[in-house]
């Protein structure tokens, strides 16, 4: 798979755009203008990560947001006192899924945090129908705790 990951930007936001979606409701992963907007609040205060758009011989299939995660208080106990990561805003268009190309992604920007920040734990909120995205989840070591925020289930990977 010739898989490309490039930081998202305003210069690529209207690409990113383009990632067909539709059957995916904002419920269970935020809209791009959200990520690029939780995107921009990470670069303006200097948070480490990356947000990547990933494409496929030049087509946008994907974004993903891995980062420092800002505390909030309904994050699970296991990490209150420790820095971890935050998973947020990860999509595939729709006609890429499950081919592969969701698990590659996710260990690839994985890979690439740890070896430019360090290794931390990693949390998620799922939403709590989304059940397939659970699994996905749970399939690269994450693991569904008994916490929530909102409609989300956390899941941590450490």
């Amino acid at each position: 798979m010739c898989l490309q990951f490039e930081e998202l930007t305003h210069k690529n936001y209207a690409d990113a755009q383009e990632i067909d979606r539709d059957d995916i409701p904002e419920a269970f992963v935020d809209y791009i203008s959200t990520l690029m907007d939780i995107t921009d609040y990470g670069v303006e205060h200097h948070c480490i990560g990356h947000t990547y758009l990933v494409r496929i011989h030049r087509k946008c299939i994907a974004t993903i947001l891995l980062g420092e995660a800002i505390p909030w208080e309904t994050d699970p106990p296991q990490v209150k006192s420790q820095p971890f990561y935050r998973l947020m805003g990860f999509v595939i268009d729709k006609e890429y899924r499950n081919r592969g190309y969701g698990g590659e992604i996710l260990e690839e920007t994985i890979r690439r945090v740890y070896l430019e920040f360090g290794k931390r734990p990693i949390v998620l909120g799922c939403h709590k129908e989304n059940w397939k995205a659970a699994r996905f989840y749970e399939r690269h070591g994450f693991v569904k705790t008994d916490y929530m925020e909102q409609n989300d289930c956390y899941f941590i990977r450490c």
